[in-house]
């Protein structure tokens, strides 16, 4: 039986889905399915995909008819995977900043955890390549803002790559998760956290993308700055 189910959000992804998506069937077919959740990209990412599917098995795909965010992708994919029974869910991104091999790490670290991150930045290392020295130290910056003012004993918060046990997201209220971008993975760890459920870490090497352009916007960043406050007020008032 399949347990897994790996999730990929994509916008204008065309030219890095179906080599993805190839890589991931050849390594993982016989743990995991792959689901990628499309908002409408007019760069023609969802008919890459259904080419696939024609021989593809265990390859989904959900057109949603704008572009609606990372967070919404996401919950929609989590619902999927709860309603179909996966055990074990996956977030990564469709650009390989996301090596495909470490897909593997995340699903054997989930057996000790109720969700696994994969860390840029453990044990005071950075391992990131390719990123201007701006979005570096923005990304490292938002890490350790996120820590001082929320205590989650996370090193990478921001960090989209990760799996989850299925009772672990059983165990939060989705439909109570409005966060998107950096904030949506600050709001999804501290939730998790604040449920008293296992988090593990495993070290990766995050590689920025070399085809397409990034979504990261400033509105993104100024939700992240702002989450981080909410989360812990809404805690401490015991209504999160």
């Amino acid at each position: 039986m399949i347990e897994a189910l790996l999730i990929i959000p994509t916008f204008n992804e065309a030219e890095n889905i179906g080599r993805l998506v190839d890589e991931l069937a050849e390594r993982y077919a016989s743990c995991a399915e792959i689901l990628v959740i499309d908002d409408n990209s007019p760069d023609g990412t969802a008919a890459v995909v259904k080419s696939r599917q024609e021989s593809m098995k265990g390859l989904h795909l959900i057109v949603r008819e704008r572009k609606l965010g990372l967070g919404t992708a996401y919950l929609a994919g989590f619902r999927y995977a709860l309603q179909k029974g996966y055990r074990y869910i996956v977030e990564m991104d469709a650009d390989f900043s996301h090596d495909p091999q470490s897909v593997g790490r995340l699903l054997d670290a989930i057996g000790s955890a109720d969700i696994v991150i994969g860390s840029r930045y453990m044990n005071n290392t950075i391992n990131v390549v390719n990123w201007p020295l701006s979005r570096l130290i923005l990304s490292k910056m938002a890490s350790i803002y996120t820590r001082f003012v929320t205590g989650m004993p996370v090193s990478d918060p921001t960090s989209g790559f990760k799996c989850f046990r299925r009772e672990a997201l059983e165990a939060i209220d989705l439909g109570r998760i409005n966060s998107q971008g950096y904030s949506f993975q600050i709001e999804m760890n501290f939730r998790i956290w604040k449920k008293g459920l296992a988090i593990r870490e495993v070290p990766i090497v995050f590689v920025d993308r070399s085809v397409g352009r990034s979504k990261m916007t400033k509105k993104n960043i100024r939700e992240a700055i702002r989450i981080v406050w909410w989360l812990k007020i809404k805690s401490i008032a015991g209504i999160l």
